[in-house]
């Protein structure tokens, strides 16, 4: 047991996030210079997230035989998005509002620095709807790739995807080029989750020797309040959803172990997109399906995000003693609901939108960000592994409602206790 536990990637990475934890405990410095290793599998990632997306949307789409498929499919993912991300809104505000977490520290806002939350506000203000549709057209296609724009890069290619399907016979040959592109990215995903352990080992051991446990003593009950308002989200919320989809989540969370632990080490739902891609095909799930929901979902379905700016919202006008009345808080829910849409699933990007929701409300001082840097940190992991079993739970509800889920094949890789899964495309065994 202990022996497949260590050739595993889910025993390799637990072992090595804790290690992580040890050295940045003990040794702090020592747990701060292995941040490259954290950052430098992260951009490894990054590095092969665009041309992935790329690939899996238009062979996706190519592929189809009744394109209107897309479009229905496109239309659900959207509402289920709206409608699960306005359920974690709710249970945030919920929970913050009974534990009440804040209440209490009387923190004086004219003393919190400014300066705190001047880096996470420049350049990233509320923008309007049509503002927001229009960033997602890119300016070039070269120029959404350099970004890695996961929005950009989706639209681009469901674009070029309806292109080759309309052209039918005569792109064939671009077609099976990109197929083969295809299984060359998912050869090289597979080297790149080799070094997994040693990215998870790095980003815990900045992160606890850069931080310490002893920030985390005056804020403990933050903590604890977001971490099980996260358990009980994916527990009853996607508990439900998955019940209703004819889906055990328990097995599901099982097949996706791996993705969950390299997730809650990177404090990066995004260092997974790749490998969910993958097993998600593996089990049964249509290419386009896969393609179009899980590239969305990044921007579109961050629950553990919108829990996080929920509970934090709350926090910081209890820690200041900001009253916010039921009216004021009804008009923040509907801040967050735009607010919280668009959010990159990379380590720290949730902070940017934090501030621009403070800003958006005039009363809640934007300051108090100062109140989170410390701990926002531990509270990433928690936003990552619930972003990414939130991604897979809505990629296998939309593949359901469509009629482009193979059931039979969705079982067989559930009833693998190993939940092993080959990164290739061509290869669906587990």
């Amino acid at each position: 047991m202990l022996r497949r536990i260590g050739t595993s990637l889910y025993g390799q990475v637990l072992l090595a996030t804790c290690l992580g934890v040890l050295l940045g405990y003990f040794h702090h410095d020592a747990g701060i210079a292995m941040k490259p290793l954290g950052d430098g599998f992260i951009k490894l990632v990054r590095m092969i997230a665009g041309p992935i997306i790329f690939c899996t949307v238009v062979g996706g789409i190519s592929g189809m035989r009744d394109v209107k498929t897309v479009g229905r499919a496109g239309l659900l993912t959207l509402l289920y998005f709206e409608v699960v991300t306005t359920i974690a809104l709710l249970l945030g505000l919920l929970v913050v509002n009974v534990v009440k977490p804040g209440v209490g520290m009387n923190i004086d806002a004219a003393t919190l620095d400014p300066r705190a939350a001047a880096d996470y506000l420049r350049g990233n203000t509320v923008h309007s709807v049509s503002d927001f549709f229009l960033a997602i057209i890119p300016a070039s296609p070269v120029d959404a790739f350099v970004r890695v724009d996961i929005l950009q890069i989706l639209c681009f290619s469901v674009i070029f995807g309806f292109a080759l399907q309309a052209l039918g016979a005569t792109a064939a040959p671009v077609v099976s080029l990109i197929d083969s592109l295809s299984q060359v990215l998912f050869r090289i995903v597979a080297l790149i989750m080799r070094v997994a352990p040693i990215g998870a080992f790095g980003a815990m051991a900045f992160t606890v020797g850069n931080f310490g446990v002893d920030r985390l003593k005056p804020l403990v009950l933050l903590i604890a309040c977001f971490w099980i308002t996260c358990a009980l989200f994916v527990v009853i919320v996607l508990g439900i959803v998955t019940r209703l989809a004819g889906v055990k989540l328990w097995r599901l969370l099982r097949y996706i172990r791996d993705e969950i632990l390299v997730a809650f080490g990177t404090s990066s739902s995004e260092s997974v997109l790749p490998r969910l891609v993958a097993k998600l095909e593996a089990a049964g799930v249509d290419r386009s399906i896969v393609g179009l929901v899980i590239p969305a979902g990044y921007s579109f379905n961050l629950d553990g995000t919108a829990i996080y700016l929920s509970i934090a919202t709350i926090f910081i006008a209890q820690a200041t003693n900001t009253h916010l009345g039921f009216s004021q808080q009804a008009v923040l829910f509907a801040i967050l609901l735009v607010t919280s849409k668009g959010s990159a699933g990379v380590a720290g990007a949730a902070l940017i939108v934090l501030a621009s929701t403070l800003a958006a409300t005039g009363t809640i001082p934007v300051a108090g960000v100062a109140l989170i840097l410390g701990i926002h940190r531990f509270m990433g992991e928690g936003m990552a592994v619930t972003n990414s079993i939130g991604n897979a739970v809505a990629t296998l509800v939309i593949g359901r409602w469509t009629g482009r889920l193979d059931t039979e094949q969705l079982d067989r890789c559930l009833a693998n206790a190993a939940g092993r899964v080959s990164v290739d495309p061509a290869d669906t065994r587990v």
